[in-house]
């Protein structure tokens, strides 16, 4: 029994990988730590198909109490929605997310 769902990132969340890797690789000079930072990303989101009500409901800041979910990857925090009736993951954004320690 297949359950997979489908992973779709919307061009905004695209832009902020793309983002995250100029920034890391360009600016900090440091293109293999940029790389190996958007692969660790990019395995978390697309292992939402086959578990994407894993991330908790966002409740506070943008996109709060609107049927937004949220993972946690480093220092970085996965927006999305749960299509379920089309068995889909949309993938909003990825923002940097301050460490709380």
């Amino acid at each position: 029994m297949e359950n997979k769902y489908s992973v779709e990132l919307l061009p905004r969340a695209y832009r902020d990988l793309d983002g995250i890797y100029a920034y890391i690789a360009e600016t900090l000079i440091e293109p293999d730590i940029a790389s190996k930072l958007v692969d660790s990303l990019e395995e978390a989101i697309f292992s939402l198909e086959s578990m994407p009500r894993r991330g908790a409901l966002r409740k506070t800041g943008s996109y709060a109490n609107k049927g937004y979910r949220q993972l946690f990857v480093d220092n970085f925090t996965v927006l999305y929605r749960v299509a379920e009736a089309k068995k889909r993951v949309l993938v909003v954004t990825v923002q940097y997310s301050k460490s709380k320690l």
